[in-house]
């Protein structure tokens, strides 16, 4: 975030804005693969099912829930033109065929939504879409805290969305608290090393004790700086800023595609301000009723089988850097990482838990795992540049460490002690061995962060058809998550992804049917339908 106190006016055009790229682009689909209808199974998880041609995902015929209309907008925030300098600065190329403008601007937030008096601070806003159509209805992206920028994510979904999508929208993006160019950056930087390269495999409470103080000296360095409201960073001030960008585009009602805890802050929105939501999609939530240890366990569930159907894609391909056994050669490799650290020419270290972390990181995105196979091949071989380059989009000099663990430990009110952190990562070592300890470590990060102070949300009883998409080996949002998120609201139409990898819109085209269908078509898919791998 940007204080007000250090920008324009706020009825002055906002300048285009760098930003740094981060994260990697999904592809774009545009054939329609086969759906079913019926409960949900688990067949082996395969990634690839791009390419089967069938009949989209059929609609409900009536529904008591009508879906909204749609507004164009009428904006009161300054945009600027920024097309070249933001598909260049965030590093998101535009497919051939396809013409794209983007106009970049700022809206002022309070510093601390418990705290008005605080002041204001800025955060930027972009919308892309066909030039001439970017007053069209807005359709707004939110990502994963994982990702990068918002706003580079809205620049993707721009690229990657039907032709039929651009035709009816425009995408809108906001960064989030603590990220992109306004990102969190207040921990110390050998406090944020230390948990990353925690090993993984410690589950005793004596080797846990001095990671606690590594965790609060992090959340101590944040405290300390007047600018920052640690309780403002998740999903619950989020909200409340996307209802203040709804007011601030004009319309009365705002579609939005959300993914991972991005799409947890629109759940969190939907339930707020039920009257000003739109056609939503939330894709991959995670379960804010979620207790620990019950949250940490089935995460690594989740991302265990995220990595076996990366493991399958590294093997299936017929030129698997890592061998026939990926899973035995990343534990070989750990297993050396732990008796000696392996050192990179320019002074950074590989260890363990670096290891683990930069696994952890690259899961979510299958375009990214042919990169994570040949960097974790080249460690095994002694070189450990390119898995050390996988951490830094969050170690590096604009780096998300901060931000993420603050919005992580929000959106998380439970807090373990170092003995039932030990306890959890002792069961979550002997049940999922390779990322299970990894994912334990986590709570002792959030152990010393403040518990939240705001009000939990009301649940939404007068909302409109929500449609909620689950991803069977999802290392982000458990796909059982995803579904109980869909059951616990009213209007929820469940839609299951029987593939890997966090968010499956718009990567696969049996889902890209069902978003399209509520979204262009104003119509709700069967909730039940079933997407192939």
């Amino acid at each position: 975030m940007r204080d007000v106190s250090t920008a324009r006016g706020r009825g002055t055009a906002a300048a285009p804005r760098p930003y740094r790229a981060l994260g990697v682009a999904m592809c774009l689909v545009t054939l329609l693969a086969g759906c079913t209808v019926g409960p949900s199974q688990r067949p082996p998880v395969a990634v690839r099912g791009e390419t089967v041609a069938a009949p989209p995902a059929p609609a409900v015929p009536s529904t008591p829930d009508p879906v909204p209309p749609l507004q164009p907008q009428n904006s009161s925030i300054p945009f600027a033109d920024c097309t070249g300098q933001a598909f260049s600065a965030l590093g998101v190329a535009v497919p051939a065929g396809r013409d794209l403008r983007v106009e970049c601007g700022e809206l002022p937030v309070p510093a601390d939504p418990l705290r008005p008096e605080r002041g204001a601070v800025l955060l930027a806003v972009v919308r892309v879409g066909e030039p001439g159509g970017l007053d069209r209805p807005p359709l707004l992206a939110v990502g994963d805290s994982v990702t990068g920028p918002t706003v580079r994510h809205a620049l993707v979904l721009g690229t990657q969305v039907s032709a039929a999508v651009l035709e009816k929208f425009t995408v809108v993006g906001i960064d989030r608290r603590g990220a992109g160019s306004d990102r969190l950056d207040c921990g110390r930087p050998d406090a944020r090393a230390a948990l990353v390269d925690a090993d993984p495999a410690a589950t005793s409470e004596a080797e846990l004790t001095p990671l606690l103080e590594q965790a609060r000296a992090v959340v101590q360095g944040c405290n300390i700086t007047p600018s920052i409201a640690l309780g403002s960073y998740g999903s619950a001030a989020g909200a409340a800023d996307v209802e203040r960008l709804r007011d601030r585009l004009g319309v009365a009602q705002l579609s939005a595609v959300g993914v991972g805890d991005g799409a947890g802050l629109l759940a969190a929105w939907a339930a707020a301000a039920p009257g000003a939501v739109g056609r939503l999609v939330l894709d991959g939530p995670p379960d804010p009723a979620a207790p620990e240890p019950d949250r940490s366990t089935a995460r690594a569930a989740a991302a265990e089988a995220t990595f076996d159907a990366f493991a399958g894609s590294c093997t299936g391909s017929g030129a698997c850097p890592l061998g026939a056994d990926p899973r035995a050669a990343v534990t070989a490799l750990l297993d050396a990482l732990r008796a000696r650290p392996l050192a990179a020419p320019d002074g950074r270290r590989l260890t363990a838990g670096g290891a683990v972390t930069a696994v952890l990181n690259a899961l979510p995105e299958p375009r990214s795992w042919p990169a994570l196979a040949a960097a974790t091949a080249a460690a095994a071989a002694g070189d450990p540049v390119a898995l050390l380059d996988l951490l830094e989009p969050s170690l590096g000099i604009d780096g998300t460490f901060d931000g993420r663990l603050a919005t992580a430990c929000n959106d998380n009110p439970a807090r373990l002690s170092p003995p039932e952190v030990a306890e959890l990562a002792e069961q979550l070592r002997a049940d999922h061995p390779l990322l299970g300890g990894a994912i334990a470590l986590e709570q002792l990060a959030c152990a010393p962060w403040p518990a939240s102070v705001t009000p939990a949300a009301p649940v939404a009883t007068a909302l409109p058809p929500v449609l909620v998409v689950g991803t069977v080996a999802d290392p982000r949002a458990p796909h059982d998550g995803a579904r109980r998120v869909a059951d616990t609201l009213p209007t929820g139409v469940f839609v299951s992804w029987q593939g890997a990898g966090s968010g499956a819109y718009p990567r696969t085209p049996c889902v890209n049917a069902a978003v399209d269908t509520l979204l262009v078509g104003g119509a709700v898919p069967a909730s039940g339908t079933l997407c192939p791998p």
